[in-house]
């Protein structure tokens, strides 16, 4: 866990506010996230977690409310006091500070590792092809598997498979990792393998938001525990209040499943 001082927070979400059709799924939800915290989400199906993870990287639109990452409101620009939905390219700018990893691994499996890990950084950032593979490969000893570099994803696990999607999800040198999930589609036995990379991350001091039901990782790697219920954040604090001692009735339950 990381010390985390008074600065300014990376991420900074007010009142959001986020409906599909006629179903509410986050009802105002308040959260800021310093540079170099680690904050895990728990909570049951349907309470808005990923949802609220999608819209801090706009792949969700909020309907209310706003979200920051480094200062800049993800998805629309201020004009003359109204707010204005960016254009794709001004969507993906934004989305350059950002790295996530899914649930499904989402690798492109007509490519290699390298060319999974180098497409962003080449393709869409314009670097140098020597700088990404030079990259590539300090990412994949990072997480690893320098000796799968040539691999096509089908002939990985599924744990090596997730952890090329993080690799992947740095290249691009990001100021905030999201991990929606991350283990949910592992076979119990490769989990693990990526939770201690994403440990690793976290004692590196990456900002990270991750969802996930791993309650041993947010014990251990968590410098704030948030659990969401219902489209609303009902608790959250030092792993060892919000998990060891809970104060609300609906955190007590769920953990209640796991402890």
């Amino acid at each position: 866990m990381n010390a985390i001082t008074n600065v300014e927070p990376l991420v900074r979400a007010r009142n959001v506010h986020k409906s599909f059709d006629h179903l509410e799924v986050l009802k105002g939800i308040d959260l800021d996230v310093a540079p170099g915290e680690v904050v895990v989400i728990l909570g049951p199906s349907g309470s808005g977690k990923s949802t609220f993870l999608r819209c801090i990287n706009h792949l969700e639109s909020i309907n209310k409310g706003s979200i920051e990452v480094d200062g800049e409101q993800i998805g629309y620009r201020l004009n003359k006091d109204r707010l204005e939905s960016l254009s794709a390219n001004g969507i993906a700018k934004q989305r350059r500070k950002i790295g996530m990893v899914f649930q499904q691994f989402n690798l492109y499996p007509h490519m290699t590792v390298l060319q999974n890990i180098i497409e962003a950084p080449v393709g869409i950032h314009g670097r140098s092809r020597k700088d990404a593979i030079g990259d590539a490969k300090r990412l994949l000893e990072r997480v690893g598997l320098s000796d799968k570099i040539n691999s096509y994803p089908r002939q990985l696990s599924g744990g090596q498979q997730q952890r090329v999607a993080i690799a992947r999800a740095l290249a691009i040198k990001p100021k905030l990792m999201l991990f929606d999930e991350p283990t949910s589609a592992l076979d119990p036995e490769l989990v693990g393998e990526v939770l201690a990379t994403m440990k690793d991350l976290a004692s590196q001091g990456l900002t990270m938001i991750v969802v996930t039901h791993e309650i041993g990782f947010a014990r251990e790697a968590a410098d704030r525990v948030v659990f969401m219920d219902g489209g609303v954040v009902v608790e959250q604090g030092k792993p060892e209040d919000v998990i060891g001692n809970p104060q609300h009735p609906r955190t007590q339950a769920f953990l209640s499943r796991f402890i």
